[in-house]
């Protein structure tokens, strides 16, 4: 159902002053279902993330470059979701979150279509890795955008309710990157017998994906009444200092930062390794299954198992509150790691053994990450008044993503030192330092959880 209401759109930080003409005058509103936008919303902001972390990784390992070097030159292009805080404040300050959101799709589609020009290049590695890195920016400042819409968009219970929906359908984006569309990639090599005809009809269907996601969002995303630009004229600078300023005033950081860091401990090396794993021969310690059978595993078994934990995650923690069930979804997201230590001793040849365990990881994952996104969105929220929550979460996921990036750089080569079945134990070690820093964590038993007033 579809609601309707007229709202005076002016900035409360200086009335007498409108960020932008569409804000003088009252505009209608339509109130639209969040499932309208929310799956869609996060789909597309998941698709390049896993296009710049994941298929990158696996499109290169079918062009033949070595485990070593994609690990370290993918790995670096986490740095922009590390550094985006750094211009997280400049997304608050100027122009709509619904603006930065379809403005950027569109540019993103146009990169996706740039790096399947550069795939017959000579030089492609270097050449496809610089289109990448511009896509990492574009894609980061469109995370800013989105996250922060989500939160105006939202009341709080509702935040929490679709909190296990977003993250499902993020994952599931993650999932049809290195499921389905790897899948399509081998059926065209097998067919065409050309590897680099088959990744540029894959990079070509997702700017045609992001095409149609922007003149989706154009119309279907809703006008919260607080998606303004909230620049002040001649305050540029001092609202940029104060953003970071109050986040680090924030009681515990130290606690946060660390928990931030270390929750995906673990996660970010077993990611950037278990494709390889699962491509190289037996005599490489890996599975040795073919291209096609990863994009099985993945994009069907995996994102069924996903959507099923993401969409429980998001509902028991509206029910019980971040507090209740923090702990079990700690554990719900690291002991399904085992599952790789199983794989990688036993090196099963059965595609029914290796989906089934994915299944179990991708579950644990999808029901638990829910409780790292809420406590990222309890931070950005500070007191429940926070003007910077935008910013806020933006911080919040840079200290996400730098918790990726420096593992992930140097889990390529702890892999060649260690080998698959030592470097999966490592990785469940890694997961140990999380569990230790969520013993200490102070949080609000209500937080998250819908109550009647919130209706």
């Amino acid at each position: 159902m579809t609601l309707e209401k007229t709202v005076e759109r002016v900035n409360p930080a200086n009335p007498a002053n409108p960020a932008s003409p569409e804000l003088e005058q009252p505009v209608a509103v339509k109130i639209k279902s969040p499932w309208r936008w929310i799956p869609t919303l996060y789909f597309g902001q998941g698709l390049p993330y896993v296009v710049v972390m994941t298929l990158s990784v696996i499109m290169y390992k079918n062009l033949g470059i070595s485990n070593t070097d994609i690990a370290l030159y993918t790995s670096w292009l986490y740095l922009p979701w590390v550094i985006k805080p750094l211009w997280s404040p400049f997304v608050d300050m100027f122009r709509t979150k619904r603006f930065w959101i379809v403005a950027l799709q569109l540019l993103i589609g146009a990169a996706l279509a740039s790096v399947a020009f550069t795939l017959p290049m000579s030089g492609f590695f270097q050449i496809s890795l610089a289109v990448f890195w511009l896509m990492a920016f574009s894609s980061a400042t469109h995370d800013i955008a989105a996250d922060g819409f989500y939160m105006l968009a939202l009341k709080q219970h509702e935040q929490s309710a679709f909190v296990g929906v977003r993250s499902t359908f993020y994952r599931i984006a993650t999932l049809a990157g290195q499921g389905g569309l790897v899948l399509l990639a081998g059926k065209l090599t097998e067919n065409t017998g050309n590897v680099v005809l088959a990744w540029q009809i894959v990079m070509l269907v997702l700017a045609g994906m992001f095409l149609c996601l922007f003149v989706y969002h154009r119309w279907v995303l809703p006008i919260p009444p607080g998606d303004y630009a909230a620049a002040r004229a001649n305050h540029v600078g001092k609202e940029f200092f104060a953003t970071f300023t109050a986040f680090f005033k924030h009681k515990d950081i130290f606690l946060v930062l660390t928990f931030l860091l270390t929750f995906r401990l673990g996660e970010a090396q077993a990611l950037k390794l278990a494709t390889p794993f699962m491509l190289d021969t037996a005599a490489k310690g890996g599975l040795g299954i073919t291209t096609v059978d990863v994009g099985f595993a993945y994009g069907t078994i995996g994102v069924l198992s996903l959507t099923i934990g993401g969409l429980l995650g998001g509902y028991v923690i509206s029910r019980g509150g971040l507090k209740k069930w923090l702990w079990p979804m700690l554990l719900a997201v690291h002991v399904p790691n085992l599952v790789f230590v199983f794989l990688a001793y036993n090196l099963p040849g059965s595609i029914a053994i290796i989906s089934a365990s994915i299944a179990v990881e991708q579950f644990g994952y999808g029901f638990g990450f829910a409780s790292y996104l809420l406590f990222m969105i309890m931070v950005a929220n500070g007191d429940g008044h926070n003007e910077h929550k935008t910013a806020h979460y933006a911080i919040c996921t840079g200290f996400m993503a730098l918790g990726m990036m420096l593992p992930g750089m140097a889990s390529g080569w702890i892999q060649t030192q260690l080998g698959y079945p030592h470097f999966f134990i490592w990785v469940c070690i890694c997961t140990i330092p999380s569990l230790v820093v969520a013993a200490f964590l102070k949080i609000d038993p209500q937080f998250g959880r819908k109550i009647e007033d919130q209706k």
